[in-house]
């Protein structure tokens, strides 16, 4: 896509005796004497993690809840509104065996 240097509107291809860029709101024209290309890579956004990371369970409680993965008994929780305001909390919970730390959640 090419833009119009004097009014900044975009630039159509015709064919009036050849390829011209030509624009649509003012008389600006550009004749196309070879192949014109460009490509611009974009840069990929880092991935924010919803739960807030490995700092999000720093600090929380544990309790009694049997991990689905290992059957351990204990797990740390979190209670997160993800919904809105009118809906019940969820609840996250992370198992305490170092060795599995599966995360899951429930509501």
């Amino acid at each position: 896509m090419l833009f119009c240097p004097q009014c900044a509107n975009l630039l159509l291809v015709t064919n009036d005796g050849g390829q011209i860029f030509s624009c649509q709101t003012c008389p600006y024209q550009f004749t196309i004497n070879s192949r014109l290309s460009s490509r611009k890579l974009l840069e990929r956004k880092e991935v924010d993690d919803v739960l807030g990371g490995a700092k999000a369970w720093e600090n929380v409680d544990s309790t009694e809840a049997t991990c689905p993965k290992c059957e351990h008994e204990r797990a740390y929780f979190m209670q997160i509104q993800i919904r809105s305001a009118d809906e019940p909390s969820s609840i996250f919970y992370k198992c305490c065996n170092d060795t599995c730390e599966y995360q899951w959640r429930e509501g």
